[in-house]
């Protein structure tokens, strides 16, 4: 009531802020409140920077269901950074991700900082944050101290923070950064490749160099890493098998091509399989499998009883067999010129031929050449679409083709093409069920 009485009678801000020993933009913010008939006693709420993109940040929520899991390692000195796509944060992947990233770096520093994570910190006595044993264990083996960072305080943390801030706005598909989706969990780790190479090779603002050229002179303080990961949490040792399967509780499991015969080790994970293999270790890398050289998660399968063996049909992508185990339709390739120019006609030419075939149609090549002279006269288009249409009713006599396109000529649309039963003995050729136009021919 001061601050309303002073500027009722000064009737300028400056002048009642100094009457009631407040600040001009408090008498300015008490009169609007007055002004717009709002209470000045409750609660205010203040603007937030974050205010304008809180729309932007739940739409990045409800896409990635909460979870945007990139591992972000940087070094502080050289600002070089690694960033490790992962499916989950449990305390086998991180330790694959920290050798991963010591063997891109060429290197282990004295000491490692990473957040609170429950896979680093188990317990917090008086404030203080207590190791995980076998994430000691870890840093033993490599030869560095893990310390976790000191609660909000930037600082401490700022460059991993800023590497994932950084990640997140090139590598998360957004409106933003226009990026679509990843067809795959092995694009994804591709374009972290990518991504690495870019900020390492680019200068930095602040040191007036390139990341890359100053981890040439950071390498020298390192400790030298030891020749076999640490797989303390990683699981059981697995060779890949000829038939690219690994075996687990008497189940084989598929893996991507291009590692037959090499070491992978698996784990259980919940109701899952994990496969890791060590880059550094494998003869040829396939092209799929980008990152830097160390421990890599290859393929994830829900765990099966005995008998019953798991197979990702991804990972034979040229596997004559369909997931229910048929056959798949065969792929016509041409070996001659009449071959190849009847096939260049269209997919409606491809489907006459696998189908003539599978119907033990007499004269193919005959009726294919007649096929190609026809499109010569009527035009590629509308032959193609007859031959689809022929193949789709059954139709590979001699002079189908030409019917059916002197057909479509008088207007006929495809959908009055029906399927034939029992009860249309006119549609019922030798034991067999057909295809058949409403339309006489």
């Amino acid at each position: 009531m001061e601050i309303f009485e002073a500027l009722d009678a000064t009737e300028c801000a400056h002048s009642a802020a100094e009457l009631a020993g407040v600040d001009p933009k408090t008498v300015r913010r008490y009169a609007r409140m007055r002004d717009t008939g709002r209470p000045v006693t409750g609660p205010v709420r203040r603007p937030k920077m974050i205010d304008p993109f809180m729309p932007k940040v739940e739409e990045w929520v409800e896409r990635s269901e909460g979870r945007v899991l990139l591992f972000c390692a940087w070094l502080a000195w050289s600002r070089f950074r690694v960033v490790i796509p992962t499916w989950d944060r449990t305390l086998p992947t991180l330790v694959a991700c920290i050798d991963s990233t010591l063997r891109a770096i060429g290197g282990a520093p004295t000491y490692a900082l990473t957040d609170n994570e429950k896979t680093v910190t188990i317990d917090r006595v008086a404030g203080v944050a207590v190791r995980h044993p076998e994430v000691v264990a870890t840093g033993r083996h490599y030869g560095m101290q893990v310390h976790t960072c000191v609660p909000f305080d930037p600082e401490s943390k700022g460059g991993s923070e800023a590497t994932v801030r950084i990640a997140k706005a090139d590598l998360v598909p957004t409106t933003a950064n226009l990026r679509k989706e990843y067809d795959s969990f092995a694009e994804l780790r591709g374009e972290c490749a990518i991504f690495c190479q870019m900020v390492n090779n680019r200068i930095h603002r602040e040191t007036g160099r390139t990341p890359a050229s100053m981890l040439d002179i950071e390498r020298t303080r390192l400790h030298p890493l030891p020749v076999e990961p640490d797989t303390l949490a990683l699981g059981e040792s697995r060779q890949v098998l000829r038939d690219q399967t690994v075996r687990f509780g008497s189940v084989r499991y598929s893996t991507p091509a291009g590692l037959v015969g090499q070491e992978a080790w698996v784990r259980v994970d919940g109701d899952e399989l994990v496969v890791v293999v060590d880059l550094a270790r494998t003869v040829r890398r396939p092209e799929w499998l980008q990152g830097p050289a160390g421990l890599a998660e290859v393929a994830r399968h829900q765990i099966a009883l005995p008998g019953r063996p798991v197979i990702d049909p991804a990972h034979y992508p040229n596997h004559p067999q369909e997931m229910d185990g048929s056959p798949r339709p065969p792929r016509p390739k041409p070996v001659d010129e009449a071959e190849e120019a009847f096939l260049a006609l269209g997919p409606g030419a491809k489907s006459w031929l696998i189908e003539a075939a599978a119907a033990g149609t007499t004269r193919m090549r005959v009726k294919m050449a007649a096929a190609v002279e026809l499109a010569a006269l009527v035009g590629v288009a509308e032959v193609d679409i007859s031959l689809g249409l022929a193949a789709t009713a059954g139709r590979f006599a001699d002079d189908d083709l030409l019917s059916i396109v002197t057909h479509r000529k008088s207007g006929v649309r495809p959908a009055d093409l029906v399927v034939a039963d029992e009860a249309h003995s006119g549609d019922v050729w030798a034991g067999r069920c057909a295809w058949r136009w409403v339309s006489p021919w």
